[in-house]
């Protein structure tokens, strides 16, 4: 069992993993670029444990060691140590890339390198690295807290240890594990919500019904706990036209197109929750 974690980016998806291990019992260097940043993050996953507390899920006690078994930094070099580290920064290739060559040259031999991405190919993120065989990819859920699903994900040249380590971490953690045996992009989870979201967009550009008739279709027809565009909301519209651009490169499957609303709305900041608007108003 890896001790220490080291996890690169303290945003929505990084401070969760961060916040999970430390509950878990593990010593979590978390990292990214400003103290500002640092500084939201570690307040998210303060109020995050609070929540705990006061729902009776997790002592004081508990919260508090978990709390300072959590140390935060702007040098990437403090990854050193790490026995496994988790990247949690932007979903664009180049961006996480330019973080693996950096792990690859800080990093200690026999590190286990995870991406918390949920549509890159892993195979690309580890071709920048002198150590393919210890790449593997880690798609945890948002939130990370609540959500109980992990997506391990082998790239071309990963090793059946590497994949085992982070099984390891993610079950340690509380996740249930599906592991995904070829880096397709987008792999099982992102692919299908994907072809459904883009789906649902393309009807309501069409006219075909409103946003929120074609949710309750969703939830009531399938079961879904939330509709496509509810889910869009959530995820980031953002985050959902980068996922789906990136399976569409990838496959060239017009499924996958992002429709034109959906980069309007990119570009006219309507990205769901965060921003007070998307397909429905949070304001």
């Amino acid at each position: 069992m890896a001790q220490q974690v080291a996890v690169i980016g303290a945003g929505l998806m990084g401070g969760g993993i961060a916040q999970v291990a430390a509950v878990a019992g593990y010593d979590v260097v978390l990292r990214d670029v400003t103290p500002e940043a640092l500084e939201r993050g570690l307040g998210t996953i303060r109020s995050s444990y609070a929540k705990f507390v006061d729902k009776g899920r997790l002592s004081a006690e508990a919260s508090e060691a978990a709390l300072g078994r959590i140390t935060t930094t702007t040098e990437l070099d403090a990854v050193a140590d790490a026995d496994l580290v988790v990247e949690a920064v932007f979903e664009k290739l180049e961006v996480k890339a330019e973080v693996f060559r950096e792990l690859d040259r800080l990093c200690k031999d026999g590190a286990v390198l995870a991406s918390n991405t949920s549509a890159i190919p892993i195979t690309s993120i580890a071709a920048v690295t002198s150590r393919p065989e210890s790449v593997v990819g880690t798609h945890f859920f948002s939130p990370v807290p609540m959500m109980k699903l992990c997506e391990v994900v082998r790239g071309y040249k990963t090793s059946d240890a590497a994949i085992e380590a982070a099984r390891s971490f993610a079950e340690g953690v509380g996740k249930t594990v599906v592991v995904v045996n070829r880096d397709v992009a987008g792999f099982v989870t992102t692919r299908l919500i994907s072809a459904l979201a883009m789906e649902a967009v393309r009807l309501l550009e069409s006219g075909v019904a409103s946003a929120a008739d074609i949710d309750t279709a969703c939830r009531l027809g399938f079961g879904h706990a939330m509709g496509p565009l509810e889910t869009i909301d959530l995820t980031g519209v953002d985050i959902m036209l980068n996922a789906a651009s990136n399976i569409y490169a990838d496959t060239q499957d017009e499924t996958f197109a992002p429709p034109e609303l959906l980069r309007r709305m990119v570009a006219a900041g309507d990205l769901g929750r965060k921003s007070g608007h998307g397909f429905y108003d949070h304001s």
